[in-house]
């Protein structure tokens, strides 16, 4: 009897891995076209006065690199500006130029993974985006040490700023602002998937093997945005399992219950990606105290290249929204 138990049970076993192994090795999808309304505007972007990079060094990996606009006078106020999915510092190039111009000093990291740090798609350990922040905000303190600093992002860079004003590290900001965000895959404000596919099945494989501890496939690529080829040199084309993890808020509810700074949103009445009415019932469900602000005529990227979009952020970071 108990040979045919562990019969049956090597069986379910061999199946189930089966099942997993076909999940992973053929569960993911074509890449989505190049979608112009996300990539388009940026051709038109004078980048004669993009800050230069510079490079501020953390614990177990490469260095960070980020740029930095500066005002004239001595700032109050620091923003740290996440740069939104596949993309990077130079795309904020517009918004941190407006911000500066207003008295505010912005720094904006190239996110692991993407930019000139580390490798394109990928990182190194589930925390290591958690840890760069730790360092960066410790470097930004240095030179700034007199300076109120606020936590801002946008789009993918506003979940990966969710996530982390969750952290201990939230108690760094005074503020959290939210530009455009992406709460997550399943969030009911997302609706298209026209810039990000996710490989759905293989998610999910991986998602039951990280249950049990297994993560030699934490490496695969699990979403692929719809960047122009031409571009893959300045874009980042698609994530990793764990870069996925570590960018992305897993529970946007739970995050914003948790986020130890009061949250300011908003988002272009014309975004093409996410649903703008949703957000401030989903928001201010969990955070009654969060503003939620539709800005008029602007669509998703439009709300870091237009300058109707610069005097809205610059009162949320200056908690005046």
């Amino acid at each position: 009897m108990l040979k045919i138990t562990l019969i049956l049970v090597g069986g379910v076993i061999a199946t189930i891995a089966a099942i997993l192994a076909g999940l992973i090795a053929f569960g993911t999808a074509s890449p989505p076209p190049k979608l112009a309304s996300m990539t388009d505007p940026f051709e038109r972007v004078d980048y004669g006065d993009l800050p230069p990079l510079e490079i501020a060094s953390v614990r177990g990996g490469s260095p960070i690199a980020f740029r930095r606009w500066q005002p004239a006078d001595n700032a109050d106020i620091v923003v740290i500006l996440i740069h939104g999915s596949a993309m990077s510092s130079s795309y904020l190039h517009l918004l941190g130029k407006a911000i500066a111009a207003r008295g505010i000093a912005v720094y904006a990291p190239d996110i692991r993974g993407h930019g000139k740090t580390g490798r394109k798609g990928d990182i190194d350990y589930p925390r290591q985006l958690d840890d760069d922040l730790e360092d960066f905000v410790a470097m930004v303190r240095t030179r700034q040490p007199s300076s109120q600093l606020v936590l801002a992002g946008f789009s993918g860079g506003g979940s990966f700023a969710l996530r982390a004003s969750a952290l201990p590290i939230g108690r760094s900001f005074a503020r959290l602002v939210l530009i455009s965000p992406q709460l997550g895959l399943r969030a009911p404000t997302a609706k298209s998937r026209a810039w990000a596919q996710p490989f759905i099945p293989r998610i999910a494989a991986l998602l039951i093997l990280d249950r049990i501890g297994f993560h030699a496939f934490d490496y695969l690529p699990v979403i692929d945005f719809a960047i122009p080829q031409e571009n893959a040199g300045w874009l980042t084309g698609h994530y990793s399992f764990r870069l996925l993890r570590a960018f992305y808020s897993a529970d946007y509810g739970a995050d914003l219950k948790a986020a130890q700074s009061p949250v300011s949103v908003l988002v272009g009445d014309k975004d093409e990606l996410f649903d703008a009415k949703l957000f401030a019932p989903i928001v201010q469900a969990v955070r009654s105290d969060a503003p939620v602000r539709i800005v008029p005529e602007l669509d998703h990227i439009e709300m870091t290249t237009d300058a109707r979009a610069v005097p809205l952020i610059v009162a949320a970071i200056r908690g005046e929204m």
